[in-house]
Order: C-alpha cells, then sequence, then structure tokens
C-alpha cells in the first residue's frame, strides 16, 4: 500500500555558499534545491523542525513529497539528505520533481517480520544479508518499506529476492538469486560439526594401519615356522 501524502512547505531562498547556509540553519530551516522537470534548479528553503518531525515517521530517504512552493503544488522525489558528521542532524535536501504519470527507480528498504522458526525452537542466528531492493514504479506507489515474512525460516534456510510478491505495481531490479536474509546454525553447534567431520575423516587411516600391522605380524609368524 502506497504512503499517505507528505506535503511540506518550501520557501524560496536567493543566499547562496556555506555562510548563507550557516545563516539558514541557526535560523531554524534547512538549505535544499529542487531540480525542476526542465533543467532549472530551484533554491528553497525548509523548516528543520517539521522536516526532521518528518524523517522520524518515515523510513526511507527517496519518498514522494508535495511541496507548496509559492501557493503551487510541485510533485517531487527526495533524492538526497545530507547529515552533520557530529550531530546527526539534515544540513541540506536534495529534491527533484516529477511527473506523477510516469514510472521512477528508486531504492525501497526491507523490513523483516516475525521470528524464524530456525530461532525461536534450533537456536540459530538470523542475519540480514541485504537491506533495500531497487523497482520501477509510479511515484504514488512509492512505500516506506517492504515487510519480508521470516517467520518460517529454519537453521540452514534463506529467503532469496524471488521469493517476494511485490504486485503488478512493482518492477524488480535487483538480482532474483540475492539472498534478503537467512538463519545461521549456531556458533557451538558448527565448531562441533567440524569436530565430528575430522573425527569422521581420521577413522580409515587407524583402520587401514591396523590391518597392516596384522599383516606384519601374519609374515613374521610364517617365517618363525
Amino acid at each position: 500500500m502506497a504512503n499517505d501524502t507528505i506535503r511540506m512547505k518550501a520557501e524560496p531562498r536567493t543566499e547562496q555558499g556555506s555562510v548563507a547556509a550557516g545563516r539558514l540553519r541557526r535560523a531554524g530551516s534547512i538549505p535544499a534545491a529542487v531540480n525542476r522537470i526542465g533543467g532549472d534548479t530551484t533554491l528553497v528553503k525548509l523548516d528543520a523542525h517539521a522536516f526532521t518531525n518528518m524523517l522520524r515517521h518515515h523510513a526511507a530517504e527517496q519518498m514522494l513529497v508535495t511541496l507548496d512552493l509559492d501557493g503551487q503544488e510541485v510533485s517531487a522525489l527526495m533524492r538526497e539528505v545530507q547529515y552533520d558528521v557530529m550531530t546527526g542532524a539534515p544540513i541540506h535536501v536534495d529534491f527533484g520533481e516529477i511527473s506523477l504519470s510516469e514510472v521512477v527507480r528508486v531504492s525501497i528498504p526491507l523490513h523483516l517480520k516475525g521470528e524464524p522458526e530456525g530461532v525461536k525452537t534450533g537456536g540459530g542466528i538470523l542475519q540480514q544479508m541485504l537491506r533495500s531492493v531497487e523497482v520501477e514504479c509510479l511515484p504514488n506507489e512509492i512505500i516506506d518499506a517492504f515487510n519480508v515474512d521470516v517467520s518460517k525460516l529454519k537453521v540452514g534456510q534463506s529467503i532469496f529476492v524471488r521469493d517476494l510478491t511485490l504486485g503488478d505495481a512493482y518492477t524488480l531490479f535487483t538480482g532474483e538469486d540475492d539472498v534478503i536474509a537467512t538463519v545461521a546454525a549456531p556458533a557451538g553447534a558448527e565448531e562441533e560439526a567440524d569436530k565430528a567431520g575430522e573425527e569422521t575423516e581420521g577413522s580409515p587411516e587407524v583402520i587401514t594401519k591396523g590391518k597392516k600391522e596384522e599383516g606384519a605380524e601374519d609374515a613374521a609368524h610364517a617365517a618363525k615356522k
């Protein structure tokens, strides 16, 4: 199911450069840019509190947003968010204007749901190997995440991209054989299996050695006779 419409007010700005961007941030705004369909770029600023609060409720960064820009509604895809390396606060946002009637290619996160049987009863360890998949869809079909049910996985079993049921709204571009998640055996179980394998491999050598010794004893006994 597609997300509810995310609306955000974007005010035009004329200031450019790092000094001007710093002033905007200190005043409670986030500098942003909207790449328009015609190729132009519109510089805007967003309310920092409203934008940060929106991010808390949505997992994906590539999400559809309706920008209120000077009273005009602009449908845009949020392409990239830059964060402060020290505080983790968003410091710049890039949007791309899109047509709601044309498909776009986006990366949508994968959320694992349920406790695997192999973890619950077999002591296995759930490992997520793939965090997102790349798809093409209409903008209104972009969602926060695809849910992946892993509750039936046993120890040693995996779920693959080909096991996803996305529906007709999405065209998948991630490899079908890519592993999404697997339930690995506990470390102790693997060590015991390796040890047992080593002991099994050593057994034939002991038997062979025993036969040679028996043969040598028979030859010595015959020589005495």
